[in-house]
């Protein structure tokens, strides 16, 4: 049932070095090799990595493996309470659970011990690698880790493991909280981001009324209730993007997760679904820049998946978009006159059916480039917030200069404007801070024309 957990490149390394330790005939040459790839795996995994340690870096890798693996019993805890898990995988599992428990306690010091006899030459323990901070992003799961370290036996944890499953989610989905969605090869499999983008609302200045209509279909997507795929649309730069960010952030507490897919893998919607399907996380699939030339046929896909298709959308996903076109297809003048249509029996259907794919979104929020009073405003707002002591006349003067200069009026364009401003308070402190410092060697000679004197 937990095979999964040796079944990763440092698993099949260790499985590899235990395996010529205890032949009847020792290998030495396998076990010196092996011992290296592993080596070499935990030092990148711990020394790269911000996870804290618990007991060596063969322990800490064991243990959030088990914790990390998908399989039957962690999506059962997950979804059911303990009284509902059959007692034949209670019982595998924790058969699994005194494996997995030996090859715990039997980490680094010895195998350092035994590969070093065996092959007679001075090996490196792996029991000195230090993460870059030692900091663990999930308290919840630095403590269960904890608690299978210090444990000698694991098969009585099992229920508290699959507390943890409970409350905490399984693999991926309960490690990270944004996703992408990318593709090796010809296969697609989902990724967590590490350090997705902390934009919070109280982060996004004014566009509140266009926002609010997202912000309560999130409330009743994320509270269980039914909800509508949304899309964003109008001017670069004024916050649609920010806006799906900041509300992934804000409701991730409460299971809310966010996947990105490129308009490119529209074709893998299907296969995004079944992943997705029977989670008990609730998932905004996040489309950016969304549209269509009228060459490109991946629309029809798009639509399927919104509404229309033979499977029904899952009722734990929804789809955000964001696009500068309000009707996603591109429309010319040539789609509503059927004289220039020659090769289309009906050009008003085929019009019609670029222009329906919008119309599948439920709710359409948009979000229109400010005027300059509006600009103003979103600087004066950043500007607050980062503590900037910039006179508002002058503040103003720059701002719309900047605007005039760059990438016109949006609230992107305030953001830049004021990280700019920012960047010019940190030069002048920096300059500040070595004007006041003495220069090498000034109070010696100092002190020398004083004597003198």
């Amino acid at each position: 049932m937990l095979r999964g957990v040796l079944d990763d490149a440092a698993g099949q390394a260790w499985r590899a070095l235990v395996a010529a330790l205890v032949r009847e005939t020792p290998d030495a040459e396998r076990a010196a090799a092996a011992y290296a790839r592993l080596f070499t795996l935990l030092a990148a995994e711990t020394e790269l990595g911000a996870a804290a340690l618990v007991g060596d870096a063969w322990q800490t890798h064991l243990v959030g493996r088990l914790l990390d693996d998908d399989n039957p019993f962690s999506h059962k805890a997950e979804r059911a309470p303990w009284s509902a898990l059959g007692p034949a995988l209670v019982a595998q599992v924790r058969t699994d659970l005194a494996a997995l428990a030996i090859c715990h306690r039997d980490g680094g010091a010895a195998l350092f011990e035994a590969t070093s006899r065996l092959t007679g030459r001075p090996a490196v323990a792996w029991d000195g690698f230090r993460p870059l901070d030692g900091a663990a992003a999930n308290p919840a799961r630095l403590r269960m880790m904890r608690r299978l370290h210090a444990a000698r036996e694991w098969p009585p944890l099992a229920r508290e493991l699959a507390a943890y499953f409970a409350s905490e989610g399984v693999g991926l989905f309960g490690r990270y909280r944004a996703f992408r969605w990318v593709r090796d090869g010809g296969a697609g499999r989902l990724e967590g981001v590490t350090s997705p983008d902390p934009v919070r609302l109280a982060d996004l200045v004014d566009y509140e009324l266009e926002r609010e209509p997202v912000l309560e279909n999130t409330r009743q997507f994320v509270a269980g209730g039914p909800a509508n795929n949304v899309l964003l649309y109008g001017d670069r730069g004024t916050g649609k993007s920010s806006t799906i960010k900041a509300l992934a952030n804000e409701y991730a507490g409460s299971g809310l997760r966010l996947v990105e897919v490129a308009k490119d893998h529209l074709g893998d919607y299907p296969r995004i679904l079944a992943l997705l399907r029977g989670r008990r996380e609730r998932f905004i699939l996040f489309v950016d820049d969304l549209s269509f030339d009228e060459h490109e046929t991946q629309y029809k896909a798009l639509k399927a998946v919104l509404e229309g298709g033979l499977e029904a959308r899952p009722d734990n996903v929804v789809l955000y978009a964001t696009s500068n076109r309000r009707r996603l297809v591109v429309e010319r003048f040539s789609d509503r006159q059927t004289d220039t249509l020659e090769d289309e029996v009906n050009p008003q259907e085929a019009a019609e059916e670029k222009l329906s794919l919008a119309d599948r979104f439920g709710i359409h929020a948009p979000f229109l480039v400010p005027d300059q009073d509006r600009y103003l405003k979103v600087v004066d707002g950043l500007a607050a917030q980062f503590g900037l002591e910039v006179p508002r006349e002058d503040l103003h003067r720059r701002a719309l200069t900047w605007a005039q200069w760059h990438n016109g009026r949006s609230c992107r364009a305030a953001r830049q404007f004021v990280d700019a401003l920012r960047g010019e308070a940190v030069v002048r402190g920096a300059s500040e801070a070595g004007s006041r410092e003495p220069r090498p060697g000034a109070g010696s000679r100092a002190s020398s024309r004083s004597r003198r004197r």
